[in-house]
Order: C-alpha cells, then sequence, then structure tokens
C-alpha cells in the first residue's frame, strides 16, 4: 500500500481498551460457546434517554469498518448489539469489549456467520435470541465484499461475479429474510440493508459490483410493501467513498487523490458520517422512511 493510502487508513484506526466480552461462536456443529464475562461495575447512561434501550440489533460484517462504526453507535443508542464477523475473532472480541467496557452487564456478543449461507445466518439469528433472550428488533447488514483489481465487465471473472454476489445479494437476501420472519415475533422493528452509491454512480470497473447492490436496493423496495402490517420498516443505506480498508484495497495514491478532489466536500468519507444515519433508520422517529435508499455520499454522486 502507499504511503498516502497509508496515512488515510492511520487515521481510522480504532482500538478497544478493555477486557470485557462474550463470545459466541458458530461452527460446524451450530453449537453455541459462551466465555467467562469480566464486567466493569459502570453504570451506563440513563435507561429512559436512550432510542434503543434494550433492543436487539445484529449487525452484519461488523468487526471492522462501517459495520463497527455502526455497531458502536447502536450501542450507544442503549441497544444490546450483536457482532457479527466471517472468519478473524480477534477484532469482533475487541469491539464486544469495547462495548461491555462501560455496561454494568453484558451488551453484546460476537457471533460467527458466513451470511452467503443461509443455514449460518438462521444460526446467527438463533444464537442472537438465546444470548439476550430476546426477539430481535433490528437487522443491519453491512457484510459485503468487492474485487479489489476493479475489472470491466470484460474482464472480470466468473468466480469473482459469483463471490460478489454471494455475499452481497444472497447474502442481504438470507439476512432480510430471516429477518422479516423473526421480527414479526417481536411486533415489528427495522431492517436496514448497506448497499452503495457506486449504484448510482455507474463507474467503470464496478460493473458486477454495482449489479450486486442494485439487486438488494430493488429487493428492499418490494420487501418493504410485502411487510405491509407488521410495524416493520425495510431501508437501504447507500455510503460513497468511505475511508475503510476495503476502499483503500487495490488503489495507488494518484486514484485516493483523484477520488478525494471529486467529492464536493474535499474529503473522503468516514465510518462516523454512515453510522448516525443507520441509527435514525433503526429508531421509532424513521417510522415513516420506508422502503427508501439513502445516499450517503457528501454530494458525491
Amino acid at each position: 500500500m502507499i504511503l498516502q493510502s497509508r496515512r488515510f487508513q492511520t487515521r481510522y484506526k480504532e482500538e478497544a481498551n478493555s477486557n470485557v466480552h462474550i463470545h459466541v461462536l458458530i461452527g460446524a456443529n451450530q453449537t453455541l460457546t459462551v466465555q467467562p464475562v469480566d464486567v466493569k461495575q459502570q453504570m451506563a447512561t440513563p435507561s429512559e434517554s436512550l432510542p434503543l434501550q434494550d433492543r436487539v440489533a445484529i449487525v452484519t460484517g461488523s468487526s471492522r469498518g462501517i459495520g463497527r462504526e455502526i455497531a458502536l453507535h447502536l450501542a450507544s443508542l442503549g441497544a444490546r448489539i450483536v457482532v457479527n464477523y466471517t472468519s478473524n475473532s480477534a477484532p469482533a472480541d475487541s469491539l464486544v469489549a469495547q462495548i461491555n467496557a462501560n455496561s454494568a452487564a453484558p451488551r453484546a456478543v460476537s457471533v460467527q456467520a458466513d451470511v452467503s449461507d443461509p443455514d449460518q445466518v438462521k444460526s446467527l439469528f438463533d444464537s442472537a435470541e438465546r444470548a439476550f433472550d430476546s426477539p430481535i428488533h433490528v437487522l443491519v447488514n453491512s457484510a459485503g465484499v468487492i474485487d479489489g483489481t476493479y475489472p470491466s465487465i470484460a474482464n472480470t471473472s466468473v468466480e469473482s461475479f459469483d463471490r460478489m454476489f454471494a455475499v452481497n445479494t444472497r447474502g442481504a437476501f438470507a439476512c432480510a429474510r430471516e429477518a422479516a420472519n423473526r421480527l414479526k415475533r417481536g411486533g415489528g422493528g427495522r431492517i436496514i440493508l448497506l448497499t452503495s452509491s457506486q449504484v448510482a454512480a455507474l463507474r467503470p470497473g464496478f460493473g458486477a459490483y454495482s449489479a450486486s447492490k442494485a439487486a438488494v436496493e430493488t429487493m428492499v423496495k418490494v420487501l418493504a410493501k410485502e411487510l405491509k402490517g407488521t410495524q416493520i420498516t425495510a431501508n437501504c443505506v447507500a455510503p460513497g467513498p468511505i475511508a475503510t480498508d476495503m476502499f483503500f484495497e487495490g488503489r495507488t495514491e494518484e486514484t485516493v487523490n483523484r477520488i478525494v478532489q471529486e467529492c464536493p466536500l474535499g474529503r473522503l468519507g468516514e465510518t462516523k458520517d454512515v453510522a448516525p444515519v443507520v441509527g435514525f433508520l433503526a429508531t421509532d422517529a424513521s417510522e415513516w422512511v420506508n422502503g427508501q435508499t439513502l445516499r450517503v455520499n457528501g454530494g458525491y454522486v
């Protein structure tokens, strides 16, 4: 990675400073493992001031990047958080520790699951409900992948195409389908699927990726109508260029600087620019927003 990109990335490094955590792992046998918890005896903000107090939120792909920031923000609004990761447990455990450090009781767990596998998605929801002895109230699907070589459609391999559609589209479908059924049992809730402003930008090199996200934006419009009468809303949030590891992957300093110059605000977006928008959609205040895609891109498109 080039020097300029390293500087950008360094600005957004986040470190947890607590050893408090619960770790829930879905393995091959789909068992639930809960590690011992060392809880700091520190009272949280009074519950009456928190719009998501004690609601349970699953945030997929939340061990890093935008998903991580969303998990932290929802926790600050009072939600109990299920931190989902695909393979690397360390950053997920670190995030769980950070959330639990300021609570008198565990407020977060980490759960391993590959969202492209519907069986693992089902187990993710099962584990979340068992961990908090509560129905799920909010789903945020932030898990996603991109081909970091940014190939043209003519040069996109079938394997790359299939991988992006497996995670970005099938994964969103599997999570939204599970949430649609589970949230009904809890009397309503919020389904929030992250897509991308590349759907509207139509930039070369993003053909398969944009298509995988466009499918999700279409699906959420239909889903919102199908959920009529359930008190469940379904929306998309479509970030623009956000300074994360995923953004910097495969990009040169020249490319990064060009994108910055194209942004009307003269900077890359930060994860903290996206999280409050998701937070709003997760609360009761967003009830009249349904079947929409909110593009959070600083005017990039």
